[in-house]
């Protein structure tokens, strides 16, 4: 179950940065098993590292402005036992070592964890060079990577606890801005999974990250006209939950994919890949449509570019006029 009642949420939802649960997250791991290490590119209090750092400094690394180098130390720390988590701005990695990831931990199937913050258009001011739009689509293409975009803070802090109790690479995405927490401590989380939070059956919108709220707002609009809508929490891109995916676009004819990515081989696509050898339904997608971000604010990108509740609403009234 999430947070509170949809009635409460626009208003009363604490904002937390999604990052601030990597940076808890990383502190329980580290207290629970003495071989996770965490490596930063002079990012420290961005990505919110100095938390572990002060508290594990002799399992800390700070690299310098070298991403490259960075994954490639990890490399090393994980063929021997250890279970690195190499944490910069999405840009810059899994941005600009991608080549060191490719074939120094993937082909290795070496047990790093990469972290990726500041990434979509919530990075607002900083303009289109420091939006990460595109990193889901080259971390999933890689084999052996999984691919995990938590919704809110509780959800980060989870999904980091559990990437360091998974055997392999792992890829965690998160935003820079305060983004609703509408998870708690409590709320059902299981790594690979996607979890169900609202049902419905007239239209599925699977969203991951901050956008989870914004399709839990759109479904409460929806069902005032009528509408009944599933929202899905679909915070695992690879593997995807197949079994709930495809259960939703069988009960519902129809679905809706929302996420702060570009459209092309984001979220959406990975759906529907899945969907087309499975049980094909009328799809449409919610995410950057194939341009670079801008200086903005975040409310302001989100509505220039329809990512925002009002732009899934009409996506899902689109979606349910092509069912078949």
């Amino acid at each position: 179950m999430v947070a509170m009642e949809l009635a409460d949420w626009k208003n009363k939802l604490e904002k937390i940065p999604g990052r601030f649960g990597y940076g808890d997250g990383l502190v329980d791991a580290g207290k629970a098993n003495e071989n996770v290490f965490v490596l930063c590119c002079d990012l420290t209090e961005s990505t919110r590292v100095h938390l572990f750092a002060k508290e594990f400094p002799k399992r800390f690394v700070e690299c310098g402005v070298a991403e490259q180098n960075m994954a490639q130390i990890a490399v090393g720390l994980a063929l021997e036992g250890k279970i690195p988590f190499i944490s910069s701005y999405a840009v810059f990695s899994p941005g600009r070592n991608w080549d060191q990831i490719r074939i120094g931990v993937c082909y290795n199937e070496a047990n790093v964890k990469l972290a990726g913050a500041h990434v979509g258009l919530n990075v607002g001011p900083d303009g289109a060079t420091h939006q990460a739009l595109e990193d889901i689509a080259i971390t999933r293409v890689l084999p052996m990577m999984r691919v995990e975009v938590p919704c809110d803070y509780w959800d980060a802090r989870k999904t980091t606890v559990a990437a360091a109790n998974v055997v392999g690479p792992v890829y965690l995405r998160f935003g820079r801005d305060k983004s609703p927490v509408v998870t708690t401590k409590d709320t059902l989380f299981a790594f690979g999974k996607a979890e169900v939070f609202r049902e419905g059956s007239d239209v599925a919108i699977l969203a991951c990250g901050p956008l989870v709220f914004e399709a839990l707002v759109a479904a409460q609009e929806l069902e005032k006209q009528g509408v009944s809508c599933r929202v899905i929490n679909n915070h695992s891109i690879k593997p995807l939950d197949l079994e709930t995916v495809e259960k939703a676009a069988r009960d519902c004819g129809c679905v809706v994919t929302a996420e702060e990515h570009q459209i092309t081989g984001g979220m959406g696509s990975a759906v529907a890949e899945a969907l087309a050898k499975t049980h094909p339904v009328a799809q449409e997608f919610v995410g950057m449509p194939d341009h670079f971000g801008e200086s903005g604010t975040p409310a302001e990108l989100y509505k220039k570019w329809g990512m925002t509740s009002e732009a899934i609403v009409s996506a899902a009234k689109k979606a349910i006029a092509r069912k078949s």
